[in-house]
C-alpha cells in the first residue's frame, strides 16, 4: 500500500508564498527558507517544515511570491530512510528530502514529531 503523503489527523491549511525557481509537487514536505519563501523540503539546515504541499505548483519562471503553495499542516506518512525506530515515538525527525526523513539531525533541518512508525512509513507530526 502506499502511504507517503497521506493524511493521518485534522488539519490546518496555509497560503505560503513560493520561491523564486521553484517547483512544489503536491503530498511532498514544504519547507520554508530564511527569506520567508516556500520550497520542496531537502537536506539543508535553517529550514523550517510548514507541512504537506495540498496541490503542484510550478514557479519555475516566476520571481519570489509569485506563486502560493497550499500547504496543510496535520500528521502525514513519509518514507523512513532506514533509521527511525519505534524506539524514537516522539523525537524529531529530520528532513532527508521531500518525501523521506531520519533520525539524524547532521545537516537537516528537523521535519516534525515522530507519532507512529510503520512497515511502510513514519508518521510525523508536521504541526
Amino acid at each position: 500500500m502506499e502511504r507517503v503523503g497521506n493524511q493521518k489527523l485534522s488539519c490546518v491549511d496555509i497560503m505560503v508564498p513560493v520561491a523564486a525557481g521553484a517547483v512544489i509537487r503536491e503530498a511532498k514536505m514544504v519547507a520554508i527558507k530564511e527569506d520567508g519563501y516556500a520550497v520542496e523540503a531537502s537536506k539543508a539546515e535553517n529550514l523550517t517544515v510548514a507541512g504537506a504541499a495540498v496541490l503542484f505548483v510550478d514557479n519555475t519562471s516566476g520571481a519570489d511570491g509569485a506563486q502560493f503553495v497550499q500547504v496543510r499542516r496535520a500528521a502525514f506518512v513519509f518514507d523512513n530512510d532506514g533509521s527511525i525506530k519505534q524506539t524514537d515515538m516522539l523525537k524529531d525527525a529530520y528532513v532527508v528530502d521531500a518525501q523521506t526523513v531520519t533520525i539524524t539531525s547532521t545537516g537537516s533541518s528537523v521535519a516534525g514529531k515522530i507519532i507512529g512508525v510503520d512497515a511502510d512509513g513514519v508518521t510525523i507530526d508536521l504541526f
